[in-house]
């Protein structure tokens, strides 16, 4: 039978994998490809280059214990690819649809020199297929959900074979050495794994839990998902199947909100579809001149965690730590870096691509965007978080503060959110100045806000000028 080429960018897994599954239909053999692009490659993002080539590695592992193996090339795909169709005698190329502008470029290019065969399977539906009656996106993520969970949800796949067709053996290049992140070991054992043990345990508090900051309630899917190590598909069939089979309504309730996190991903990706420019600008043309503050000491405190606002510091240190943050965490550290700093949400933006092993430029973006208050379907750009109630609200006991703050450790409960506070009887009992053993705040938040709210009406005034 014919050689067809499987393309893997962001579907590092062999289950309920739309492109291998295409690829190998009709029985043809598969070479399965990795092409290491040295565009990508060159962008500083440590985290999720070291679980890529962790994951690839786990994937050659998986394709060699049915046969086949791991091709990994260096170079532009439009070099590599039309010059390895030549030398395998392969018929097509077979990849998933990725939907950032970079990607839609690089494939509708390659598309023009080769057989290049795109199928959905980064997100569950195609950007297009969520749509209002007259075709124009939504940009609201209510009616999106709706019209989202109205379509059929379509079905994982058969599961993958337990032998494939030994494709031809060809040169090769060695799957780049990586160290392990203990929080996240790469792979789609992992992922199903982690899968598996969340809908069976904590998926039923999830709508309270998510939001705690000292609970482990989230379900730290996200770097799998983001590299395809687990199909976002899969996650959602499973997902309605256990709120069909939840029968009370607390419980079905986790599911829901869990689901609907797998819908907010859906909708970001479709923002970025439809509206390419949000990577460069804010979607709310009247929020685009907003004075921002060039405040290049502050963001560098902010980016190390010494802001002198300790849930600030603690989610921000947990990520320059771990890779990963929190995502009550990401909303609390991107309101006081442009609401309490005003300095501007792409500086946020940048920092967090360059740091999170769940890097994902649609759902970092639009997070930012809607925190910021400048996106679509954006949280009022006069809603201002206040950290401190923040960290008294999901922090409670100080037990996330204490952990990533080891200098707050000696401080009572009572004055672990605000440590400037401590009586100076306090002081000399533990030790502890404010100002000398961690940071003094920043900023007044009170007074920050209202800076705030000047510099957004600014620019809304000017827009309509």
């Amino acid at each position: 039978m014919a050689t067809h080429i499987w393309w893997i960018r962001r579907d590092l897994r062999l289950q309920d994998n739309p492109a291998l599954h295409s690829a190998l239909k009709g029985g043809h053999t598969v070479l399965p490809l990795f092409i290491l692009d040295p565009r990508l490659l060159s962008k500083p993002a440590d985290n999720r280059r070291q679980f890529l080539f962790n994951g690839l590695r786990r994937l050659d592992e998986g394709l060699r214990s049915r046969g086949s193996y791991l091709m990994i090339r260096r170079g532009l795909p439009e070099e590599v690819l039309p010059a390895l169709l030549k030398e395998s005698d392969a018929e097509a190329v077979f990849t998933e649809e990725d939907y950032t502008p970079f990607a839609i470029r690089r494939d509708e290019q390659l598309a023009r020199l080769i057989p290049l065969q795109r199928v959905v399977g980064v997100t569950i539906h195609h950007p297009a297929a969520v749509v209002k009656p007259d075709g124009s996106p939504y940009t609201v993520f209510t009616p999106f959900s709706k019209a989202w969970k109205a379509l059929p949800t379509p079905q994982p796949l058969p599961p993958a074979p337990a032998q494939l067709p030994p494709p031809p053996r060809l040169e090769s290049e060695a799957i780049p050495s990586a160290d392990e992140n203990p929080g996240f070991p790469a792979g789609e054992a992992e992922a199903e794994r982690r899968l598996l043990n969340f809908l069976d345990s904590a998926v039923f508090s999830y709508a309270e839990d998510r939001n705690r900051l000292d609970l482990d309630g989230t379900s730290k899917l996200s770097p799998y998902l983001r590299f395809g190590m687990l199909s976002a598909r899969r996650a959602a069939a499973l997902t309605i199947e256990k709120i069909r089979h939840t029968p009370d309504s607390a419980g079905r309730k986790g599911a829901e909100t869990f689901l609907n996190e797998l819908i907010w991903r859906e909708f970001y990706n479709a923002i970025l579809y439809h509206f390419p420019h949000v990577l460069e600008t804010a979607f709310n043309p009247a929020l685009r001149n907003i004075p921002w503050r060039n405040a290049p000491a502050e963001l560098h405190a902010w980016q190390q965690g010494l802001t002198g606002i300790p849930v600030v510091d603690a989610c921000m240190r947990q990520l320059l730590a771990t890779g990963w943050m929190h995502n009550r965490g990401r909303m609390i550290v991107a309101s006081f870096l442009v609401k309490d700093l005003l300095i501007n949400w792409q500086e946020g933006e940048r920092w967090f691509m360059r740091l999170l092993i769940d890097g994902d430029p649609a759902a970092n973006n639009g997070g930012w965007q809607w925190t910021a208050g400048v996106g679509t379907d954006a949280a009022p750009y006069f809603r201002v978080f206040n950290p401190i109630l923040q960290s008294k609200k999901f922090d409670p006991h100080g037990r996330f503060i204490r952990r990533w703050l080891p200098e707050l450790e000696r401080l009572p409960d009572d004055y672990l959110h605000e440590p400037w506070l401590l009586p100076v009887n306090l002081q000399q009992k533990t030790g502890f100045k404010p100002g000398r053993d961690y940071p003094l705040p920043l900023v007044d938040h009170a007074q920050a806000k209202e800076r705030t709210l000047r510099a957004y009406q600014q620019s809304k005034q000017g827009e309509g000028t």
